[in-house]
């Protein structure tokens, strides 16, 4: 049986900023990769794909407390969505709730 993958020593050298964001950042990471460890069995980030991370932007997240949503949305608006797109995934989780 392998090791679990280890999330810190993935971004212990990219992450930067302060102490507080660089723990919010691993505890963000490892929130994660819990949820799609369970939903897809996937623990490892280079098994990821978009649709994973979609999914719990758009899912999982929006389940979440409003400040916590807004930390999950602006960090990863921040690294690696624009903001259309990030508008763009809570119209369709909007949508799909409506139907």
């Amino acid at each position: 049986m392998s090791e679990p993958f280890d999330m810190e020593v993935f971004l212990g050298s990219v992450m930067s900023g302060s102490q507080t964001t660089r723990q919010r950042h691993l505890r963000q990471a490892k929130a994660i990769q819990a949820a799609i460890a369970v939903r897809w069995h996937r623990d490892n980030p280079w098994t990821w794909r978009r649709k994973h991370l979609v999914w719990f932007l758009s899912q999982y997240v929006n389940q979440r407390a409003e400040s916590t949503r807004y930390y999950y949305i602006f960090d990863h608006n921040h690294n690696h969505a624009s903001p259309r797109e990030v508008l763009e995934i809570q119209k369709d989780q909007q949508s799909n709730h409506s139907h």
